[in-house]
């Protein structure tokens, strides 16, 4: 299963501030476990919510809302994408993460199946398609 670990942004992280060449080195560590192990399918750090938009919707309206946002525990300041083969996998990872602080989030992400009848022979060729066209250009 496919799953998304979402890294809670924290008062620290909103203010912009960078982690220390400790919490580099260790995270740098750790990641390079999670993709020896074949887990780790991306990862990446977010700038903080003032550095965002925000893209409200209604009905045929699109309002753009600037950053920072209020709500710190709302916000995202990183995630990864990792393949596991269950959700306790996924929490055993998490648990060995160097974090000393804050809060992760860990939702699995829809599978093909999920979408049952509606996801016709063709949507599916589609997706397949440009999943095939996204890994081409990223590894040009």
């Amino acid at each position: 299963m496919k799953v998304i670990v979402l890294v809670k942004a924290t008062p620290e992280s909103e203010a912009g501030g960078m982690p220390t060449k400790e919490i580099l080195t260790a995270m740098g560590q750790y990641n390079e476990e999670l993709v020896k192990a074949g887990v780790m399918l991306a990862g990446e750090g977010l700038h903080p919510s003032a550095k965002g938009v925000r893209v409200q919707f209604s009905g045929k309206n699109r309002t753009v809302v600037d950053g920072p946002f209020t709500e710190t525990k709302e916000l995202v300041a990183g995630f990864w994408i990792w393949q596991v083969a269950s959700m306790e996998e996924a929490i055993t990872w998490i648990k060995r993460s160097p974090f000393q602080d804050g809060e992760v989030e860990i939702r699995p992400v829809f599978a093909d199946e999920a979408f049952g009848e509606a996801f016709t022979p063709e949507l599916r060729e589609q997706e397949h398609r440009l999943r095939a066209e996204m890994e081409k250009q990223q590894s040009a």
